[in-house]
């Protein structure tokens, strides 16, 4: 059988790291009998002609918890075991280290729960260090079997080849997760930064030769690269180019994540696959010495960037996560009151509201208004959109209606000063207000001018032309104009559904409306079908116990009982009209 080679293992011989000495017949030759076995870093094919490559990777969860299981019996069951190797992402050599330690402690062990928690600990320990002290000791070189250090050969020997960008690139990757990362990332010109473009290409080649990442197929097609070494190598990443590195990476996500002056639409990417990025280089950020402001503030504009997207998506959880471990990030160097900080309290505030947690949306918005008051001014813009974000919240939530419309017209002025009256900000205002002053004294025409200025200023379809023509609608079902209101909310379902999808929490909300007017029409048939359309979709998207499922379910009860009072009394519920 001919020569065989497998990668991706831990090299058990030096002659292995390099493979050109098993070239040209020297030691792997063709033959009938035996199998030659070479464990290698090098898995580009050319190394290897004639030679049957088998790459492997991480073990299995049982497999891998059985390697800690094994090395270290009496420390904890397999279920903790099986803990600490998700924790490891499974590689081999980092479960031989745990379990070396674990095994071999003497005056106070641990257990392998104690041991998982201390992984944990983030930035109040070193999991690499950690990890080195579970090595045997032996004469030898040690270098291939810390995680601290086996990495470095490979570096090295990319530097030998004239790739010494290899190493820079390969810090880069460390500011971000271990989660698949897109490739087009690596794409963008701030690169520049600290790979010339030119050479990004040849450096990241390099690294998949050396097992150093991996290709994940798409789409989109992304890279993976393990987490142990992230970490190894970001702690041995030189100081001095700690704040480039981050700026660098903040910059490279930001120009991926959708800018927030143009509106979420449901063909956009998906943004999921950047949420661990983010949030690990917001940890990186903390983690460096030598990260200053301006490097911090550009990680959270592009944070802010996700969170935005995140929020308009209607993933008001993930966007409520990234803020606020933005928040706990930033303010570790910057202050509390730093105008990127505040931006970002902002966003958590929106969020917390969505999610039915008005008590802590109210205080965070609160917290904003008064923050932005005293920094900004009564009158600059950051303060009017704590004025607009606090303002449905005490509408909606805490039955405060008239303050809710105090401010909200606070908005409405302070921007048609500063930005005029058809700016998208004041826009967003002047709905809000139409929204809070609804009732049965409303003008019917008073929605009218808002979206006419929406239709001109940002154009029929616009997310904030479906709000404005919404509350246009519900102004007019306050006013008692249900059958002119019908048509004008039935389109407003149908944009929404083209514009989010049909269970985005707007496309709901204006389904709700819709089976409002409905109801009020007496055609309660179609009035209970969209009731229980939106309980459906609130329960699976929001919860069982989401404030607007509960109010969408009472809803549903009085639309299927007035269904039911019209049948009992022989009433035709087919062939209703308004």
């Amino acid at each position: 059988m001919n020569g065989s080679t497998e990668g991706r293992a831990e090299g058990n011989g030096r002659d292995a790291d390099n493979p050109a000495i098993l070239r040209e017949g020297n030691w792997l030759r063709t033959s009938p009998r035996g199998i030659t076995l070479v464990t290698t870093r090098q898995v580009a094919g050319h190394w290897w002609p004639g030679a049957t490559l088998h790459h492997v990777g991480v073990l299995p969860r049982e497999d891998a918890a059985q390697v800690l299981c094994d090395l270290a019996p009496e420390r904890g069951t397999a279920e903790e075991a099986a803990e600490i190797a998700d924790q490891l992402g499974r590689l081999p050599l980092a479960l031989t280290l745990a379990g070396g330690f674990l095994a071999h402690q003497v005056i106070s062990p641990w257990s392998m729960a104690e041991y998982g928690r201390a992984l944990g600990r983030g930035n109040e320990l070193d999991p690499i260090e950690l990890l080195d002290q579970g090595a045997g000791y032996s004469g030898g070189d040690a270098s291939r079997h810390l995680a601290s250090t086996t990495w470095e050969l490979s570096l090295n020997a990319l530097h030998d080849q004239g790739l010494p960008e290899a190493a820079t690139l390969v810090r880069l990757l460390s500011c971000w997760s271990h989660d698949p990362l897109p490739l087009h990332l690596l794409a963008g010109s701030d690169i520049d930064a600290v790979v010339p473009r030119a050479r990004v290409e040849t450096a990241l080649r390099g690294l998949l030769d050396h097992s150093l990442t991996r290709l994940v197929p798409g789409p989109p097609r992304c890279l993976r690269t393990h987490g142990v070494l992230l970490d190894s190598i970001a702690r041995s990443a030189p100081a001095d180019q700690h704040d480039l590195l981050v700026s660098t990476a903040a910059e490279l996500l930001s120009a991926i994540v959708p800018d927030m002056s143009r509106p979420w639409a449901r063909e956009d990417p998906p943004l999921t696959p950047y949420v661990p990025h983010t949030l690990a280089l917001l940890r990186r950020a903390t983690q460096w010495t030598g990260v200053g402001p301006a490097a911090m503030t550009r990680v959270l504009a592009c944070t802010l960037r996700l969170a935005v997207a995140l929020h308009r998506s209607g993933d008001y959880a993930s966007a409520l996560s990234v803020a606020q471990d933005a928040v706990t990030r930033g303010t570790q160097v910057l202050e509390a009151n730093h105008p990127a900080v505040i931006a970002i309290r902002q966003r958590a505030g929106r969020s917390l509201y969505r999610l039915g947690r008005y008590e802590e949306a109210e205080a965070a918005h609160r917290l904003a208004l008064a923050d932005c008051t005293a920094v900004f001014g009564p009158s600059a813009v950051e303060t009017l959109e704590s004025c607009a974000g606090l303002s449905p919240v005490l509408a909606w939530a805490l039955d405060r209606k008239d303050e809710a419309v105090a401010l909200v017209r606070r908005a409405v002025e302070g921007r048609t000063a500063v930005l005029g009256p058809t700016h998208p900000s004041t826009l967003i205002a002047r709905t809000y207000l139409l929204e809070f002053t609804a009732g049965p004294e409303t003008h019917p025409d008073a929605g009218a001018a808002l979206v006419s200025d929406c239709h001109g200023e940002v154009g029929p379809g616009h997310p904030i032309t479906l709000d404005a023509e919404l509350n246009h609608g519900f102004a007019l079902v306050t006013a008692g104009r249900q059958p002119r209101a019908l048509p004008l909310v039935r389109n407003v379902v149908t944009g929404s559904e083209h514009t989010y999808g049909v269970d985005h929490p707007k496309t709901l909300a204006a389904r709700s409306l819709l089976s409002r007017v409905l109801g009020e029409l007496g055609r309660f048939q179609e009035a209970a079908a969209q009731a229980e359309l939106v309980a459906d979709a609130r329960t699976r998207v929001l919860g069982p116990g989401h404030p607007w499922t509960l109010w969408s379910l009472d809803r549903l009860a009085e639309r299927q009982r007035a269904l039911d009072g019209r049948r009992s009394t022989g009433g035709d519920v087919q062939g209703e009209t308004p």
